[in-house]
């Protein structure tokens, strides 16, 4: 439908038109929804450029659309140029739209996102709790966003070791999304997986394997079997099968996650290398095992 919409505006109205920019946006984000982040860049870009020369470059449009393309580089790893973009947002939301507008609180979280991606785990802690006061302040504590905000702080929390006050914080987030938004809502789903993550850390693998199962069998049902969160989703379940000495299952696991983020994400993204990594730990580990109970054979023999 908006592939359409943009092929039709580009068409009748022309590439730089504001109509043709907003549905080139719209496919970039239609596009993005399904994990297809390169191409979502290429549109973003595009709507990107046109804006900066139609609107200006501190129009709210064009200031989005540099918020979009932050997002999609992000998400391809590429967290230098991403920062960039979610800066320049920041900055430009701030002098025109206000420090308390829903977008500029959209940026500080996604400049705490992309923190995160690149191991500040400090800087991307205050990020989020910035974009939490200001959103319980504006939207309210139930709002999706104030939500969303109080899972990234989770996530920050458990990155430096903070797991008590990082499983508060994902309980919290979970117990409003299942209220707010239903128990098959990506953000829902994405809060299971994050509390899945601190259990993980603190060693209840049991738990967090039944948690990691509920959010595999909810993406692949909502997003699809191919989507890089449900891969994602893949490879954090073989993690856990591994804690456990399910190293079979934790091979099947970490094996297919690695061979679709391949492709979906390419193989030089950081999760996909990271998966990798693990997959060749778990068929080490097996080949230890193997070589150890053929040692204790062969001196019963």
């Amino acid at each position: 439908m908006h592939r359409r919409a943009f092929a039709g505006r580009e068409k009748a109205l022309g590439p730089d038109h504001p109509d043709t920019l907003t549905s080139a946006s719209n496919l970039g984000l239609d596009l993005g929804s399904q994990g297809r982040y390169g191409e979502a860049e290429t549109m973003h870009r595009r709507a990107l450029e046109g804006r900066q020369r139609v609107l200006g470059p501190d129009h709210p449009d064009t200031l989005s659309s540099a918020s979009n393309l932050g997002v999609d580089l992000d998400s391809q790893g590429q967290y230098e140029e991403a920062e960039t973009m979610h800066r320049y947002a920041f900055e430009g939301r701030q002098k025109v739209l206000g420090p308390d507008n829903p977008d500029t609180l959209f940026s500080i979280s996604s400049l705490g996102l992309v923190f995160y991606s690149q191991g500040r785990y400090r800087e991307a802690e205050v990020m989020h709790q910035q974009a939490l006061e200001g959103r319980e302040k504006i939207l309210g504590p139930d709002h999706p966003d104030t939500l969303s905000s109080i899972s990234n702080l989770g996530i920050a929390l458990s990155m430096q070791g903070k797991y008590e006050l990082a499983e508060a914080m994902h309980r919290r987030a979970l117990e409003g999304q299942e209220r707010i938004l239903g128990p098959d809502h990506p953000h829902t789903l994405c809060s299971v997986n994050n509390l899945s993550g601190v259990l993980h850390s603190r060693g209840k693998y049991k738990e967090a394997e039944t948690m990691y199962r509920r959010v595999l069998e909810g993406q692949e049902k909502v997003l699809g079997p191919d989507h890089p969160e449900t891969l994602i989703s893949i490879y954090n379940l073989g993690n856990v099968l591994y804690c456990q000495e399910q190293y079979e299952g934790a091979e099947e696991m970490c094996r297919r996650a690695a061979d679709g983020l391949a492709k979906t994400l390419g193989p030089d993204h950081p999760t996909t290398t990271r998966c990798v990594s693990s997959l060749a730990r778990i068929l080490e580990n097996q080949r230890a095992v193997k070589e150890l109970g053929d040692s204790i054979q062969m001196q019963r023999l």
